[in-house]
């Protein structure tokens, strides 16, 4: 009875180390502020220039960028700082302003100006 409840306790942490790998292709989801395409073109740059990152799309109207990540390679925190470094916002790290304020004019996202002429251009 000893031996079968080892062998049953030995099983159950090993397929719950298991589970805990992490995995080598993930989708990951995150929201990432910007107004045009040369913010998409700058957002998925960094993004794809992230080590791990194997595909990144990012969506002009619904600002969320779809990524395929090697969760041994990089997390969502690693990605979202080197976005903030090109000049973009996610929900977890703000850019700095001195490197918000060297993006093109046309990418000013926190101006509301500037989005509602995006907006205007669209329509």
């Amino acid at each position: 009875m000893k031996k079968t409840i080892f062998i049953l306790s030995f099983l159950m942490i090993c397929l719950s180390a298991e589970a805990q790998k992490k995995r080598k292709n993930a989708k990951v989801s995150i929201e990432v502020d910007g107004v045009c395409m040369m913010c998409k073109k700058r957002i998925e740059k960094a993004a794809l220039n992230t080590k791990g990152v194997k595909f990144a799309l990012w969506n002009v109207k619904t600002h969320m960028l779809s990524l395929i990540i090697d969760e041994r390679k990089t997390d969502v925190k690693t990605i979202q700082k080197n976005i903030a470094a090109v000049g973009h916002d996610t929900k977890g790290i703000r850019a700095k302003d001195h490197v918000y304020n060297s993006i093109d004019p046309c990418c000013k996202y926190r101006d509301k100006k500037v989005v509602d002429n995006h907006k205007n251009e669209k329509q």
